[in-house]
């Protein structure tokens, strides 16, 4: 396991992959039991993994209640991210909803209590619910920081214009920095690569990366077999509904023949190669609900894609960046001086 900080505008060390806590628990229908899931913790923890990332809302609070009992011994052995924002399960209402200062500190609370910790390594705003002010959101995590109820502070699903005003607020105002964001990234959903990643790396944002393997689309299984996520938890899944994505299945499955391993570990290679070229730190989160969907992520370390292969799935799976990437791209040949001269801006760390 490699390890990276966590963005280029603070310290915070982190495992290269994070422990995704989505199904520690059962109470959604599906997922693990306490014992699976303390199983899956000492695994991950022994293969050098340190982040754990996990959510108010995750099996209606019961992934909170697990690491609450699995952690206490062993609390400063990993960087513990937590969400707030979707409440703890749909009777949460107006009042236990939202991205209010009144709805975070009760979250906080909440998490805190039932993670049986006194500190939160990293909160996430899970959503953002469209009508509360970003300078409401960014001054309630500095207070928090300030009352040391949460060391650092990020942003989950959030369009890139709305992290980069949350940003330079805290910026211009003193108050504590937005250290991430958190947005699905997989070889079959590359929207991040128009705005949030490009936003990421200019500012120096860590990153973790939701449903890497598609909700099990690049596995290949779901040519086989409808079971899975898509038949136990029936969102947060791709499907093969266009060219391009089954084209990429294809692709995945032809590399891992051509290795000798399974496609789930050409889907993470992928993306750990990705994560290597990156000038942030890129953290896939991964959600295995068994040792064995563990071992399959684990795996991945050891694979490695030569660059022909990187590219084959590079081209595949790229999607347009329409406009005004386009314009942007056809014109900066000219505006740098024209064809033939090398230019190259250095890259400056956020101070």
């Amino acid at each position: 396991m490699r390890y990276l900080t966590f963005g280029r505008g603070n310290g915070l060390r982190v495992s290269e992959y994070a422990l995704g806590g989505g199904n520690f628990g059962t109470r959604w229908g599906s997922g693990s039991d306490l014992g699976e899931s303390a199983r899956m913790l000492d695994r991950f923890a022994a293969a050098g993994g340190t982040f754990i990332d996990t959510a108010e809302t995750y099996q209606a609070g019961e992934s909170e209640e697990i690491l609450g009992e699995l952690l206490p011994a062993r609390r400063d052995q990993f960087t513990l991210a937590t969400k707030f924002a979707v409440g703890t399960g749909p009777a949460a209402g107006v009042q236990g909803t939202g991205n209010s200062r009144r709805n975070m500190v009760r979250a906080v609370e909440g998490s805190l209590a039932r993670l049986r910790t006194d500190r939160i390594d990293l909160l996430w705003v899970h959503f953002p619910d469209t009508v509360t002010p970003v300078e409401e959101i960014v001054r309630a995590l500095d207070d928090l920081v300030r009352a040391g109820k949460i060391l650092y502070a990020g942003l989950s699903n959030f369009p890139a214009w709305r992290t980069a005003r949350a940003v330079t607020l805290a910026e211009v105002r003193g108050w504590a920095p937005i250290v991430g964001v958190q947005f699905e990234y997989s070889l079959v959903e590359r929207s991040a690569d128009r705005e949030i990643l490009p936003m990421a790396e200019a500012l120096g944002l860590g990153a973790t990366l939701w449903s890497p393997l598609g909700g099990g689309l690049l596995t290949g299984k779901y040519r086989h077999s409808a079971e899975g996520r898509l038949t136990t938890f029936g969102q947060l899944v791709h499907t093969e509904d266009t060219a391009q994505k089954s084209v990429v299945v294809d692709t995945v499955l032809e590399v891992a023949g051509e290795l000798g391993t399974a496609p789930v570990q050409v889907a993470m290679a992928w993306l750990r190669h990705r994560a290597a070229i990156a000038t942030t730190g890129l953290v896939p989160v991964i959600g295995p609900r068994t040792v064995a969907h563990l071992d399959a992520y684990l795996a991945a370390l050891d694979v490695r894609l030569s660059e022909e292969q990187y590219q084959r799935l590079e081209k595949v799976s790229r999607i347009p960046l329409g406009q005004p990437h386009e314009s942007v791209a056809a014109t900066t040949p000219t505006l740098l001086g024209g064809p033939g001269v090398d230019f190259r801006p250095p890259i400056v760390p956020v101070a």
